[in-house]
């Protein structure tokens, strides 16, 4: 009889060990960053337990099955409560596929290159804000991917949210009241830019005379007729103790306002779902949150690849699930052999409907795969979960430059208080010509000034 070196208890008790320390040693056989400068991949740094969701579950659930209301209880311990009581109540399906193991499929390949060959440069200041060993703002990459504490993981994910120097995501969004109907239809674009820590659009790392600033990010909304030439523009500073600026356009008044920035939990349309607050799961200064500390430990499921739609013209998926059928996107999960979930409270937000969220990342990459946040009793309030994937499949590709387009491809914003969902995809194109690009050159003067916000309007 052959026995294991590394059974599923071992792993057990190092996970359980981190969490009750509070800090992270990423890699369970292995130190993980260090493995993946020397192989590119994972394999080593974790055993067969954590890489396989057959073997994880003893041959109860393998790659290419679904996970539904009869086998969800072999995973349980995999998913947050309200991806759980979906699958169960509610007719939501995931279906299965293998675990990614090579890193450069889990990001941009210029993102993964920055965060290797930066590694070891970033420190925070005194008042928490990210800088490197020479007091520059940060370079590119994540600036710690071998993050030992919360506050690491935190800011890392906010200071960098798609990846790419610039993203413009074509949206289509479905809001759905507590019958399963779906009440409200958008279309929109999402842009966001970084002015610092740009690792392919000249100049890098900085744009000069921006240097104060970390983001600026803007929706424009070109359907429904309601919503026509409605725009947003967020210009976010460097220093994480500040509020965005945050400005509106709406055709009824025909000029930009000023809005007030701190209001972040509440949506910016009739019917959604999804705050400000929302975005990337950090959609807020990582310094107006506090008390970041890590709960969780251990392996999960999570949309990671296989969820691009390659054989329709527009991405768009299918759905499932629910009263009506059309509850939940059609997602593709894979086992993530390690992540950590921290917990954080809006400190500077003293009229928050959220008393605290809870977010899970993928600890290869940083990534954040979900969030569930809990109203002013404690009581489960929303989540917010995403799927991702390289852009490629069915002998087809969008390209990045030399490299496969990497994004993500659907989001879920659940309020379970009141049963609404609120979907969304990206799309290859939606109404008034706009399309999905990353790095778009001219992405600033096209979507992120008032000027172009009083043009989109017009």
């Amino acid at each position: 009889m052959w026995i294991r070196r590394y059974d599923r208890d071992y792993s057990r008790r190092k996970f359980l060990e981190q969490a009750a320390r509070g800090t992270l040693a990423a890699g369970v056989l292995a130190p993980l960053w260090p493995t993946i400068e020397a192989h590119g991949e994972i394999t080593k740094a974790y055993p067969d337990e954590l890489l396989s969701i057959e073997d994880y579950t003893k041959g109860k659930i393998s790659a290419g099955t679904e996970i539904t209301a009869a086998n969800v209880e072999h995973v349980k311990d995999l998913l947050d409560p309200i991806r759980y009581d979906q699958i169960r109540d509610n007719g939501r399906k995931l279906k299965v596929v293998a675990t990614t193991k090579e890193i450069m499929r889990l990001s941009p390949w210029e993102y993964i290159e920055a965060t290797l060959r930066n590694r070891g440069q970033a420190k925070f200041d005194a008042d928490g804000n990210v800088w490197t060993l020479d007091g520059k703002p940060w370079i590119g990459g994540h600036p710690f991917p071998n993050g030992t504490t919360a506050l690491e993981i935190f800011a890392g994910l906010t200071l960098s949210w798609g990846r790419h120097d610039t993203s413009t995501y074509a949206i289509k969004e479905y809001d759905l009241e507590n019958e399963g109907r779906v009440n409200y239809q958008y279309e929109a674009l999402w842009c966001e830019m970084a002015p610092v820590g740009r690792v392919v659009l000249e100049p890098m790392p900085y744009m000069p005379g921006r240097e104060d600033k970390l983001r600026y990010q803007s929706i424009i909304f070109p359907w429904p007729e309601s919503v026509r030439g409605s725009a947003f523009l967020n210009i976010w500073p460097y220093d994480q103790r500040k509020f965005p600026e945050l400005y509106g356009y709406l055709p009824t008044f025909k000029r930009v306002r000023a809005l007030p920035t701190n209001q972040r939990f509440e949506p910016l349309i009739p019917g959604s779902d999804l705050y400000l607050s929302d975005a990337w799961a950090a959609g807020d200064p990582f310094l107006t949150w506090g008390e970041y500390k890590i709960v969780r430990t251990g392996p999960a499921l999570a949309g990671l690849s296989s969820n691009w739609v390659s054989d329709d013209p527009n991405w768009e998926r299918g759905v499932h699930g629910g009263p009506r059928g059309e509850s939940y996107w059609d997602t593709a999960v894979e086992l993530v052999p390690e992540t950590v979930t921290i917990e954080a409270k809006p400190v500077a937000y003293p009229r928050a409907p959220v008393s605290r969220k809870e977010v899970t990342f993928d600890l290869r990459t940083m990534l954040p795969i979900g969030m569930v946040s809990f109203d002013r009793q404690g009581q489960l309030f929303r989540s917010f979960d995403g799927a991702f994937s390289l852009y490629e499949g069915g002998g087809k590709s969008v390209m990045d430059g030399q490299h496969p387009y990497w994004s993500w491809t659907h989001v879920h914003a659940c309020n379970v208080q009141t049963n609404h969902i609120t979907r969304l995809q990206q799309v290859r194109k939606i109404s008034g010509g706009y399309q999905s690009r990353a790095n778009d050159p001219d992405a600033y003067d096209k979507y992120l000034t008032q000027t172009a916000m009083l043009r989109h309007g017009g």
